[in-house]
């Protein structure tokens, strides 16, 4: 059950919500819990949090431009920036407060989902594999 709390931690503090998983994360680690599932667990569950993000804003592009809170030739100018530095930026995504919003960014632009999946996955990963190695 701990790891299911573990997942759902961190999935729900990959999005926008205000909420961390790292310190059940440290907890479960000083429990004695299997390390490797436990990083496979937060990563998995962080890393479809992003993916979440990413759909929100996909799909909230329309709404944006329909209630013209962005523009067209704006979104274009951005996209080929971040089509161009994204992989660099995406990286970042583990961050708190502003790798959340790099996600959803992601997704209004369209992003490449393939490479955003790696490359987010990656950086959670190590978020956590760093956590562990802080932890002993």
């Amino acid at each position: 059950m701990d790891y299911l709390y573990l997942f759902l931690s961190a999935l729900i503090s990959a999005t926008l919500f205000p909420l961390g998983s790292e310190a059940l994360f440290i907890y479960d680690i000083t429990q004695n819990f299997n390390i490797t599932i436990l990083l496979i667990v937060a990563t998995v569950g962080n890393s479809l949090g992003s993916i979440i993000n990413y759909y929100m804003g996909y799909k909230g592009e329309e709404y944006l431009l329909e209630k013209k809170m962005i523009n067209l030739d704006k979104i274009e100018k951005y996209k080929t920036y971040f089509d161009k530095y994204g992989v660099y930026t995406l990286l970042f995504a583990w961050l708190p407060i502003i790798g959340d919003p790099l996600t959803m960014i992601a997704g209004v632009l369209k992003y490449n989902i393939k490479i955003f999946i790696v490359v987010v996955t990656i950086s959670k990963f190590l978020r956590y594999l760093s956590l562990i190695f802080l932890t002993f």
